[in-house]
C-alpha cells in the first residue's frame, strides 16, 4: 500500500517506506512535507547541507554515500547527523532528499 503527500497541488506518491518514488517531483516544498512527516519541523541550514550534499552525489553516482563519506564530507559527525535526522542518515536524510530507499546501509 503506497501513501502520497501533497506539496502546492501536486500529489507526490511515497512507497510504504515514505521515500518518493518519483525523485524528480522533489523540491524544498516536499523536503520539508517530509521532514513533518518524520517529525522535524524546522530544517536548519545543516539540515539543507546534508540533503544538498546528498542530492548531488546521488545525481552524480546514483547511489546514496557511504555513512563515512556523508560524515566526512559534510563536516557532521554520525552523532549530529542522528540529532539531525533522528531516524537516521538513510530512513531520514535520504527520504528528506528525495532519494530512492538506500540499498545499502547508509
Amino acid at each position: 500500500m503506497s501513501a502520497a503527500i501533497v506539496v502546492n497541488g501536486v500529489e507526490i506518491e511515497l512507497d510504504e517506506d515514505g521515500f518518493m518514488i518519483d525523485p524528480d517531483l522533489w523540491n524544498e516544498d516536499a523536503a520539508m512535507a517530509l521532514a513533518a512527516s518524520e517529525g522535524i519541523l524546522e530544517l536548519t541550514e545543516d539540515h539543507w547541507k546534508v540533503i544538498n550534499y546528498l542530492r548531488d552525489y546521488y545525481k552524480q553516482y546514483q547511489i546514496a554515500p557511504m555513512v563515512r563519506k556523508l560524515c566526512q564530507d559534510t563536516g557532521c559527525n554520525l552523532k549530529y547527523i542522528y540529532e539531525l535526522f533522528p531516524s537516521g542518515p538513510a530512513k531520514g536524510a535520504c527520504k528528506m532528499a528525495g532519494l530512492p530507499k538506500p540499498t545499502g546501509c547508509v
